[in-house]
């Protein structure tokens, strides 16, 4: 998935990639979202290769959008809300390399700009403790299998949508409510 003209995209990993991916497809300005694997040193991994631990990926949403309408700073500061930064390895009850918190930057510029938020939201003491987040140049991008995109949309009665996913939507709604998505008339 690459960004059209106008467009950009970021690439963010804050636990499992079914919460990402259901929150940034609620917030304006998104394009497109799509569930994967990145950060690792295994060629087009699967689910299993990634939740076995050794191949070095994280669970990562690619995000497209329109810098027009949705900054890259606003972008990660819902992301600073909607995982614990602070946990290395880790997001609640799903442990491993492949939850860690992590932006794989595609510019200078996005880089720069992710510094300046992370400071942001360390001074501004949301978290009780400091930020783990790895800040690293984008690295390749695996789409994850078919049944990983849409996963919310699709189960949004399983019992880790209710329990995981759900609290994180919601939470995204009530705090980003003047940047929630309106349906379509």
């Amino acid at each position: 998935m690459i960004a059209q003209a106008g467009h950009e995209a970021a690439t963010l990993g804050g636990g499992c990639f079914w919460c990402l991916e259901a929150v940034y497809k609620e917030l304006r300005g998104v394009v497109s979202v799509m569930s994967g694997y990145a950060g690792g040193h295994v060629e087009n991994p699967s689910y299993e290769e990634v939740c076995g631990k050794k191949t070095g990926h994280a669970e990562v949403v690619r995000v497209v959008f329109d810098p027009k309408e949705l900054s890259y700073a606003d972008l990660l500061r819902v992301f600073f809300t909607i995982h614990d930064p602070t946990t290395k390895d880790r997001q609640g009850a799903d442990v491993g390399p492949q939850y860690r918190s992590i932006i794989l930057t595609h510019s200078d510029e996005q880089a720069a700009t992710a510094r300046a938020v992370m400071a942001e939201v360390e001074k501004a003491g949301i978290w009780d403790g400091p930020l783990v987040t790895e800040l690293v140049p984008e690295a390749p991008f695996w789409p994850a299998e078919p049944e990983h995109h849409d996963y919310f949309a699709r189960n949004p009665w399983s019992g880790y949508c209710r329990a995981v996913v759900a609290p994180k939507v919601l939470k995204f709604r009530k705090v980003f409510a003047d940047r929630v998505k309106r349906p379509a008339a």
